[in-house]
């Protein structure tokens, strides 16, 4: 009898949790599949299923090969014109001087399209704090590099058909456009360059802390869109961008990271969505371009045109909560070094102080906000359209489709 109970109690016993290989935690993380539109997730799942039998061969090449083709047709349109205008106007002198941009962009055009961060989010501080540069072209170049690799970027994202939010992005680019042009007109000849700098790390230091809290303790849905968007989510949104857009006048970058926060934080928009939405919106509007912005330019634009489609290609298959890192430690660096390369006075300090404070107290509540909706939402019964990733529940047409394709 007592060798039963003993049998019995060995069989209750819970089983032990299997841990991963490192090979199922890279595809885990760092290859998890696309987000992508109805439609193509449904050629792909055709493609899986029936091997692309009846399918067209043309239709079966563009669903097979479409990372390629979204990474090189960007890529070829650019270098067509980079290359007539080096050759015409005889400019590779400028390499000479300036080859230190073209590999600083290699990195920087990378997270350009993998981020919301942007690729001035790299050249900005880089120009402005490591070479010395003047941050007003450190300003202009990066807000014109951005024009090309984001475009190709961009370009990428919209071939591959990768989900993003087109409202959102629509709505926050109408009010970039306003903060942009306000922006220079008014407030960038009211800041020193050291005192937009450090205000512009200081601030997304403090996203990137309460983001990494949230990536810690957060639980529940995250969606693909914004859910029952109205007038005032729209004013929200609008606002965002507006701010983000003063932000891009002052130091040449801040639309896309605050779509992103609002997007993340707010409305608990998937970072997997939020990213490419961010990265969509990167144009240029330039005034009073300096000439010396253009020269940085032509270094660097064959480079970039090729990293930033590479990196959304790369970007879209990482797990959400690595783009959140990414950020996260981006931020961090770039509020590191701004301390350790600009010569602090007390003034600076106690700014820089009260910026990171009270942006971590205005995002806390951005995101106590979010929290709020999402709680009366699940109250209500109303789950939205779910973000089907590996911590969420999928429920919906619009949820994340796993693409297993190479």
């Amino acid at each position: 009898m007592d060798a039963e109970k003993a049998d019995d109690k060995e069989i209750s016993l819970p089983k032990k949790r299997t841990r991963r290989t490192c090979l199922e935690w890279f595809k885990h993380y760092f290859w998890q599949g696309q987000e992508l539109r109805e439609s193509e997730a449904e050629a792909v799942r055709l493609m899986g299923e029936e091997s692309g039998e009846d399918v067209p061969w043309a239709r079966r090449f563009v669903v097979r090969y479409r990372r390629l083709i979204g990474f090189a047709i960007p890529a070829v349109f650019f270098h067509f014109f980079w290359w007539s205008a080096m050759i015409k106007y005889n400019a590779w002198h400028l390499f000479v001087d300036k080859y230190f941009m073209s590999i600083t962009m290699i990195i920087g055009s990378m997270i350009a399209g993998m981020t919301s961060e942007g690729g001035g989010a790299v050249a900005f501080p880089v120009m402005t704090l490591a070479f010395q540069i003047s941050p007003v072209t450190a300003r202009d170049f990066s807000v014109l590099i951005q024009s090309c690799g984001m475009s190709a970027a961009s370009f990428t994202i919209l071939y591959m058909k990768i989900q993003c939010e087109w409202r959102a992005l629509a709505i926050s680019s109408a009010g970039g456009v306003l903060g942009l042009i306000i922006g220079l007109d008014h407030f960038d000849r009211m800041f020193d360059p050291v005192t937009k700098k450090m205000g512009f790390v200081t601030i997304w230091f403090a996203f990137a802390s309460v983001l990494l809290f949230l990536i810690i303790m957060r639980k529940g849905r995250v969606y693909n869109r914004i859910q029952r968007l109205n007038f005032l989510k729209g004013v929200v949104v609008a606002s965002a961008g507006f701010i983000g857009g003063v932000f891009t006048a002052l130091v040449g970058n801040g639309l896309d990271i605050c779509t992103f926060s609002v997007l993340t934080l707010l409305f608990r928009v998937s970072e997997k969505v939020a990213t490419p939405t961010s990265v969509i919106w990167r144009g240029v509007m330039a005034n009073d371009l300096s000439f010396e912005a253009l020269e940085f330019l032509a270094v660097c634009m064959p480079v970039v045109v090729l990293g930033a489609p590479l990196g959304s290609v790369l970007g879209s298959h990482f797990h959400r909560n690595v783009l959140a890192m990414l950020v996260i430690v981006l931020d961090t660096v770039a509020l590191v070094t701004a301390f350790v390369v600009i010569p602090q006075t007390t003034s600076l300090i106690l700014m820089s102080g009260a910026l990171v404070v009270g942006g971590i107290g205005l995002f806390s509540i951005i995101a106590y906000v979010g929290r709020t909706i999402h709680a009366e939402d699940e109250k209500n019964g109303d789950a939205g359209e779910v973000c089907g990733d590996a911590t969420t529940t999928s429920n919906s047409d619009h949820d994340k489709v796993k693409d297993g394709d190479a």
